[in-house]
């Protein structure tokens, strides 16, 4: 188990997924789970740093574990901002033109779909998101 802690920024995305990578290449993880890794990274880390602390900032831990039988790659985020479940909110209805669409909810919804599982939680002050993605 490795963990990263940063500002809940955007600009630090990049060192976050930096930070994953280097652990999915240890484990040989294949190019095509590494990548829906990213972009569920991506999406999620980019929410907390958009909503979490707003207007202010606040940390993010990132935790990354392998699992070996079956291979996985579990990645945790920890947040102390406001308590928020992403996984009660509908899925949006994506048969309806963009326009038609409510804003929001895409980022979600998709990470739901390209993760083996997703998990929330509110513990100790905290909001615990942790995804696991099988190869």
């Amino acid at each position: 188990m490795k963990e990263i802690s940063m500002e809940a920024r955007t600009e630090n995305i990049d060192a976050i997924t930096d930070f994953i990578n280097a652990g999915l290449e240890a484990l040989d993880c294949p190019l095509k789970a590494q990548t829906q890794i990213d972009v569920a990274v991506d999406e999620i880390l980019a929410n907390i740093s958009s909503y979490a602390y707003a207007p202010g900032v606040g940390t993010v831990t990132v935790r990354f574990e392998a699992e070996a039988d079956p291979p996985a790659a579990v990645i945790t985020f920890m947040d102390t901002g406001i308590p928020f479940d992403p996984l009660q909110n509908a899925d949006p209805d994506i048969s309806l033109p963009a326009e038609a669409r409510e804003v929001g909810g895409l980022g979600v919804f998709l990470v739901r779909r390209i993760m083996d599982e997703v998990r929330y939680e509110h513990r100790d002050g905290m909001n615990v998101l942790q995804i696991k993605k099988y190869f």
